[in-house]
């Protein structure tokens, strides 16, 4: 170790001259110069680079939105009483049911000739302004699904209409019975 340090000694003895020159050799900022031109040329910006860089930026904003979008669950477009709970759902299958079956009965009694044309024309009007009714009350519903004001309007439309249906069929079946009843009088 010791004959490295001497080694460097003699070194720095032997050129001190040199070494304490305080102006650097001739052409040495002209080379610096240089040098730093060469690392620092102006970037060019040209439309191709822009349209580069913006057909870029519209690829990720589509990409990205098309993530969003597949990634987002879907939302359960609520349109009648079941799409909200379990128990709403019971309630709807309850009613529906129900009208069916009165509407079934009304289809037998039109099938057996035992109702006039005004009485069907009557019971269609009542049908189509409660389709009306349900139309109104699904929009609603789908834009307030779980407010408890749409909630029993809808039951309360399942309820009225189920009512006006059997009210009709009753009076439908007493006025019948009662033509019967006087036919056999009658006879």
């Amino acid at each position: 170790m010791d004959e490295i340090r001497d080694d460097i000694e003699q070194l720095i003895s032997g050129n001190l001259e040199g070494l304490n020159d305080e102006e650097p050799q001739e052409g040495h900022f002209g080379r610096f110069e240089e040098k730093l031109k060469k690392q620092h040329k102006p970037v060019k910006i040209t439309f191709s680079i822009v349209w580069k860089a913006a057909a870029a930026a519209v690829f990720v904003f589509l990409a990205v939105n098309q993530a969003v979008i597949y990634l987002t669950p879907d939302k359960k477009e609520v349109t009648t009483l079941g799409a909200v709970s379990k128990e709403y759902s019971e309630v709807e299958f309850f009613y529906t049911n129900s009208i069916g079956n009165s509407l079934q009965q009304w289809e037998n009694m039109k099938k057996a000739g035992l109702l006039t044309e005004e009485e069907a024309q009557s019971m269609e009007n009542e049908l189509q302004e409660f389709d009306q009714l349900y139309k109104k009350l699904q929009d609603d519903l789908k834009t307030n699904p779980y407010d408890e004001r749409v909630i029993n309007a809808m039951i309360e439309y399942y309820q009225a209409k189920l009512n006006v249906v059997n009210l009709i069929l009753d009076k439908l079946q007493e006025v019948k019975l009662q033509n019967k009843t006087n036919h056999e009088i009658e006879i």
